[in-house]
């Protein structure tokens, strides 16, 4: 039987461990359980985003000081998940994942019904020709089912959300292949990036039964938007040449003080999609939300069609700022909104991660 923590700490800044370390001083958190961390740092969430590797080895630091391990290590059992951008009211935060093992005979079941489970697993590194394309969704998929089993998930329909941190390629990753004779997926580093996020999506709705396998190939990533996860929110970054994945659901082998809900966003302003999970979750309004909402999890995305509702927006003609920084500025406000804090993570860019515009959601609440 499994007891799942789950901890969000405010930060001052990308390299802000204090939070945490004070948690593992007064022994509330256990260097030895913690099994995932999920942040939002206030970088651009762009290629050259290094705020994101920065908090990851600050963190990976911090575990490794106290499980006699180096940062190398550590980023090989604890799934680092760090998301870019915290445009508008969004607060740069982490959110700490613990897991420890109950005594309880095996099969037990929680006499309370099904509560959160979470479990990770990684795939292999990829090769920059393998990024954007079948490979990388066929090992997402892989990784998927592990990390259903690390978190004793049986049943597709009990997952709820899959956080999912993926690579990019850089213009030297990209140079080296060209040399080597590689066809690469895109020569755009930036466009390498929402490859990647999309594979890595579909590997999650392969995985899942969402899409039936033989539908998937690499002319539909990028292009077919009618093909997507309900539950994946994927996440790119410079600072890994894997994918992370952590799976977030529900186990009657569970006996945490938590459950997860889930729901999908239409557009950038469905707040209904908002309310449905919190009513799935017993929270009828903002300030019973403020009280049992430990965080939400949201995707955020300009619509491809450059409308909301009927109305133009121009997220996509801005020059100066990127669609993806606007999209995860509206999409936070209504959220934070929804549930009564600015601590949200909100992650932009949802390439085959619930339909154009919009994007999964997910809250995760005490019992």
């Amino acid at each position: 039987m499994q007891i799942i923590d789950v901890i969000r700490i405010p930060t001052s800044g990308p390299g802000d461990v204090s939070g945490l370390k004070a948690l593992i001083d007064q022994g509330r958190v256990r260097p030895a359980e913690i099994v995932a961390v999920m942040g939002k740092t206030e970088g651009n969430g762009c290629v050259n985003d290094y705020t994101r590797e920065y908090a990851t080895q600050a963190l990976a630091s911090l575990i490794g000081r106290h499980l006699a391990m180096e940062p190398e290590a550590v980023e090989q059992r604890v799934a680092f998940v760090m998301s870019g951008g915290t445009e508008g009211v969004l607060s740069p935060h982490i959110t700490v994942f613990t897991r420890r093992e109950a005594a309880a005979p095996a099969g037990t079941v929680h006499p309370g019904g099904k509560r959160l489970a979470v479990g990770v697993a990684f795939t292999r590194p990829f090769l920059p020709d393998e990024l954007g394309r079948m490979a990388q969704v066929h090992e997402t998929a892989a990784a998927v089912r592990t990390a259903m089993a690390d978190a004793g998930i049986d049943d597709a329909q009990d997952v709820h959300f899959v956080q999912i941190k993926c690579p990019l390629l850089t213009a030297s990753a990209m140079n080296e292949a060209l040399a080597k004779g590689c066809t690469l997926v895109t020569d755009d580093t930036y466009a390498s990036m929402a490859y990647s996020r999309g594979a890595s999506a579909l590997g999650v709705a392969q995985a899942l039964g969402e899409i039936d396998a033989p539908r998937l190939h690499d002319d539909i990533l990028l292009r077919d938007w009618s093909i997507y996860s309900r539950v994946a929110s994927t996440s790119s970054g410079v600072e890994l040449d894997r994918n992370v994945i952590i799976v977030m659901g529900m186990s009657e082998r569970s006996a945490s003080a938590y459950v997860v809900a889930h729901d999908v966003m239409a557009d950038a302003i469905d707040l209904q999609a908002v309310a449905r999970v919190l009513a799935r979750l017993g929270l009828d309004g903002p300030s019973a939300a403020a009280e049992r909402v430990v965080n939400v999890f949201a995707k955020a995305e300009a619509s491809t069609h450059a409308l909301v509702r009927g109305l133009r927006h121009t997220m996509l003609n801005d020059s100066d700022i990127h669609s993806t920084r606007h999209a995860r500025a509206a999409v936070g406000a209504v959220v934070a909104a929804a549930v009564g804090h600015t601590a949200v993570y909100v992650s932009g860019g949802a390439e085959h991660q619930g339909p154009t515009g919009g994007g999964p959601i997910a809250i995760i609440a005490r019992c």
